[in-house]
């Protein structure tokens, strides 16, 4: 299991198309991809990296954080591929 944070980068945050292009590329990868945010009150949601509800309904603004699990075939590359999205503030 490959784990790591990022900052979300986009304008929108990580909803509509963030989230539609992080839940594609989980989908394409194969891998297990548990998505956390991580609030400033100290409150945790997740999801399944897969489902596009369940991403969007975590509410990620741009400028907060969130925590991703990987695990499956190649999921370094799959993590690195993910960071890059959620750190790309062009999405």
């Amino acid at each position: 299991m490959v784990e790591f944070e990022a900052v979300v980068a986009a304008e929108v945050g990580l909803h509509a198309r963030p989230a539609a292009l992080f839940v594609q590329a989980v989908a394409a990868s194969g891998c297990q991809v548990s998505l956390t945010k991580i609030a400033t009150d100290g409150s945790v949601k997740q999801a399944d990296g897969a489902s596009i509800l369940q991403v969007m309904s975590l509410g990620v603004a741009c400028g907060e954080s969130v925590r991703v699990q990987v695990s499956g075939e190649n999921e370094t590359s799959v993590a690195e591929q993910l960071k890059a999205l959620l750190l790309d503030p062009a999405h």
